[in-house]
């Protein structure tokens, strides 16, 4: 079958191409024409544009990128018009996904889900557009399924794919001689995957380096779909960057400090202490004060259900604040207990379930069903 893939950040094209691979055992004549990024293309097929075309951070960011988006949209159509592929699957990205979702179901075309775009954080009203656009939403967070019951759309929920990616992950043993790292503990600095979130945090994160550089060393996570040369500002006074090696260097870290994303449940699923920093223009912050219906950014506590990690966003994101938290964070014992046992609590939530290859197993099993009642 043909298989029309969006990916449109960094952590859907890792999820994507799992979900890929996954599909290919499922159906070993599966072809993909995608949206994604690097790891997708690795997989196989054809890659129609980069996520980092696609990028933007924010919503006075994503207004001012209106003309752009209108562009990829209308090309989008076109290809899927072009391609006819047996299933559209979209990959969270819910700002493009929801408008190639309504093209898509008008043109006749099978869509599918997976990963839902966080609209029960700021959108609820979006719920009646998936349920007229989409055929089949597959989430990937407990609470998920829950939500959508509400609004008597069934779902499926086949486990969380981040955390089987750390179950299964094996931490490199020469990570430090590698990376020309000491033997003092190391803080991550995960400051995002792209330009706008980087320029956002990473001053700020950083600028609280000098009073823990006798007994730490402060490690930054790099990913290669930026210029390394683009880093090299940042790369001064002792500062370590390692590049798309997020999970060992996570695997060796006593603690860290994470912009707000799929970077938070990484770290909490490697049981490291960390502190969820998020700041955006003032303008974008004013905006998403006013829909933003849930009580917490990071998905570490939207998922507990309650605040197992401290959240540092916008005004509140200052290094004094940040320098502060962070010495309490590698000196209070009780607290990192805390901290721990709120990550024990998400790991049973989530479980550990394959979820990949159980989601590729039901789409390709409600796709084969439609083709007997089509013959």
């Amino acid at each position: 079958m043909k298989y029309y893939l969006i990916a449109g950040e960094r952590s859907g094209d890792f999820h994507a191409a799992d979900l890929m691979r996954a599909l290919r055992t499922e159906d070993a004549a599966a072809e993909f024409r995608f949206w994604g990024g690097d790891l997708m293309r690795a997989v196989g097929g054809e890659l129609v544009h980069h996520y980092q075309d696609l990028a933007v951070m924010g919503f006075l960011e994503a207004a001012t990128g209106v003309l752009k988006f209108r562009r990829y949209l209308k090309e989008c159509e076109k290809d899927l018009q072009a391609y006819r592929p047996d299933v559209l699957i979209l990959v969270d990205y819910g700002g493009f996904n929801l408008r190639v979702a309504k093209f898509a179901k008008a043109q006749g075309l099978k869509v599918f889900y997976y990963i839902s775009p966080k609209i029960w954080a700021w959108n609820e009203g979006r719920v009646e557009q998936v349920k007229s656009r989409v055929d089949k939403m597959f989430v990937i967070l407990p609470f998920e399924e829950e939500f959508y019951k509400r609004f008597d759309y069934p779902v499926d929920y086949a486990g969380n794919p981040t955390a089987d990616a750390v179950a299964e992950f094996v931490p490199t043993a020469d990570f430090h001689a590698r990376n020309q790292l000491d033997q003092r503990p190391i803080i991550a600095v995960l400051p995002g995957s792209r330009k706008q979130e980087i320029e956002e945090m990473l001053h700020v994160m950083l600028a609280i380096l000098p009073p823990f550089m006798v007994d730490y060393q402060f490690v930054v996570a790099g990913v290669d779909n930026l210029d390394r040369v683009y880093y090299q500002h940042f790369e001064r006074n002792g500062i370590r960057l390692v590049f798309d090696q997020t999970f060992d260097l996570l695997s060796h870290a006593t603690a860290a400090l994470v912009t707000s994303g799929t970077a938070t449940l990484e770290t909490a699923l490697f049981g490291v202490p960390q502190i969820v920093c998020y700041r955006t223009s003032n303008i974008s912050y004013a905006i998403g004060k006013l829909v933003i219906k849930v009580p917490y950014i990071s998905l570490v506590n939207l998922i507990a259900g309650h605040a197992v990690v401290k959240e540092l966003i916008q005004n509140d994101f200052t290094a004094r604040n940040l320098m502060d938290e962070l010495k309490l964070l590698l000196t209070d014992e009780a607290y990192q207990a805390r901290i721990k046992a709120g990550y024990d609590e998400i790991r049973t939530k989530l479980g550990q379930q394959q979820a990949a290859q159980k989601t590729a197993a039901l789409m390709v099993g409600y796709l084969k069903d439609e083709l007997k009642i089509r013959n």
